[in-house]
């Protein structure tokens, strides 16, 4: 066994060629996942690295502690607004959606393995799932915008449809090791986890929101460490009680994430660093256990089974869920194209592997075919697909470079530091002429080395740095006066702003000490 040295500096290194995969993947459109991956298989015992790692109980424990702080992270960044809008197709593609899938790719997969239906259909199961970071790192890297209502759909479906796969692809296994019996007790089976682990979720949520904000803990970094422990309890405490831990920790990081606890940028900030690194060494992990010998003996068939799943399954599926919910033709074929797979299916290859199901390796690197194809082709083609069917929204824009200054007391208003970039909306125009709502403030203005005290007939050029004192509701506003060019409507100016003393409380921004974003 290697020194903790010798594994410290390995790990930097598969750090770092993560993140450089991660640039290489903006640079020619494959999606992220496949580069981690790739780089996993070539450190593994049949690639240049030569690292010999074939515990799959510890590729699980990874993978599933991984998914738990990416599934926080994902949470925390879905907004109730979104939620609320599309709930109904979102949950039916989430449940139903996903069980669809699962029969039609399990029955396929259980004539073309020619293994029992049970067996195909827990594999149908397994890769059943969307996985929202996949799908929406491909289209940023696309320099792609959706039409709002479709991305939301994917955003909320994506990241609430893994807990089906799990309970699925978890009761199927009991089923085959004849842990529970069919009917009755595999219902109870589901009902336990949803319910379960949507109580402990919300529950975990709301005492995290209190006590975030009336525990006063004094250092900055604290509190995105408090927020973690959150995740992790959450998680523990419905899988202790046997529920979707997976559903809990998504639910708790939607709750937080909407009350805008303290600190709250600095939160979002240490939960996107650790996502990142969590997939990193999670496909990095997929990526070592796998056998690239192995995988090529099961590649003609799976490629078969990948085309029932991408060109059939998720198809019917989307035409079946979501044709009720007033999405046009071209809508629904990119949601039916748009299902693509990510870590979840690798993690929960492990599973039967973990039970000692016969025939497990060969499900394993099916899975593994299976993702490396989805990523390959799904993900290659999102982009075009989207610009094919039309589907861009002309309307968002890009969000303006900002640093925003995070309060350790609870209050309600932000500081926000704008960059002017060359050519946006503000530049060249008096804050008169700009108009800005009630409730927002430009404090000072740094020009070079100037610092200026603004007043109505100033006007702002590219280059300045504007300070601004705003309501949290009013920041998708404000930033939309410093967005780049777009074919976008100007904003609509708003009322005089009120005086100084209405808009903030000075002794609230004095209660606001600068801290590192």
């Amino acid at each position: 066994m290697p020194d903790i040295a010798t594994l410290i500096l390995a790990s930097g290194i598969l750090l770092l060629l993560g993140i450089a995969s991660n640039k290489l993947s903006t640079r020619i459109g494959v999606p992220v996942l496949l580069l981690f991956l790739l780089v996993g298989m070539l450190a593994g015992s049949e690639g240049v690295g030569g690292i010999d790692f074939e515990d799959y109980s510890l590729a699980n424990a990874i993978g599933t502690i991984a998914l738990c702080l990416i599934l926080f992270d994902g949470g925390l960044r879905t907004s109730l607004k979104s939620i609320r809008s599309v709930w109904k197709p979102a949950a039916v593609l989430a449940s139903l959606g996903v069980l669809i899938t699962a029969v039609i790719t399990g029955l396929a997969a259980s004539w073309i393995l020619k293994i029992s239906i049970l067996e195909g259909l827990l594999l149908g199961s397994i890769v059943g799932s969307t996985d929202a970071s996949a799908v929406f790192s491909v289209l940023r890297s696309g320099g792609v915008c959706i039409r709002k209502r479709l991305a939301e759909t994917l955003e909320v479906e994506s990241g609430s449809n893994d807990p089906m796969a799990i309970f699925l692809t978890v009761g199927l296994i009991q089923l085959l090791t004849g842990a529970v019996a069919p009917g009755p007790a595999l219902l109870g089976l589901f009902l336990t986890q949803l319910v379960v682990g949507s109580v402990a979720g919300i529950l975990v949520g709301y005492g995290g929101v209190w006590g975030l904000k009336y525990i006063q803990l004094g250092a900055a970094g604290l509190y995105p460490v408090m927020a973690t422990a959150l995740a992790l309890l959450s998680f523990g405490l419905a899988a202790v009680l046997d529920g979707s831990g997976f559903l809990a920790v998504y639910l708790t990081g939607i709750v937080i994430g909407n009350r805008r606890p303290v600190f709250h940028r600095g939160i979002l900030l240490f939960h996107d660093a650790a996502a990142w690194i969590c997939q990193i060494l999670m496909f990095m992990t997929l990526g070592l256990l796998s056998f690239p010998s192995r995988l090529m003996d099961v590649a003609g068939v799976t490629l078969l089974i990948a085309a029932v799943l991408i060109l059939v399954a998720r198809p019917v599926a989307v035409f079946l869920c979501a044709s009720w919910f007033r999405f046009s033709f071209h809508e629904l074929l990119f949601l039916s194209w748009v299902g693509l797979k990510g870590a979840v299916p690798i993690t929960l290859a492990t599973f039967p592997m973990l039970a000692g199901l016969p025939g497990a390796s060969v499900m394993f690197d099916t899975v593994f075919v299976v993702v490396l194809v989805s990523a390959l082709i799904q993900g290659w083609t999102l982009p075009p697909a989207a610009r094919l069917l039309k589907l861009e929204d002309p309307e968002q824009h890009p969000t303006p470079v900002t640093l925003e200054i995070s309060s350790l007391r609870d209050i309600d208003g932000d500081i926000v530091d704008y960059y002017v970039e060359p050519g946006c909306r503000a530049a060249g125009r008096t804050l008169r002429e700009l108009q800005f709502p009630a409730g927002v403030v430009v404090a000072l203005i740094a020009r070079d080395q100037e610092i200026i005290m603004p007043q109505g007939r100033f006007q702002i050029e590219s280059g300045d740095h504007v300070i601004v004192v705003l309501r949290p509701a009013l920041r998708t506003q404000v930033d939309q006066f410093f967005s780049r060019p777009s074919t976008s409507p100007e904003p609509e100016p708003g009322p005089e702003p009120k005086a100084e003393s209405e808009a903030v409380n000075n002794s609230s921004i004095q209660n606001r000490p600068p801290q590192n974003p």
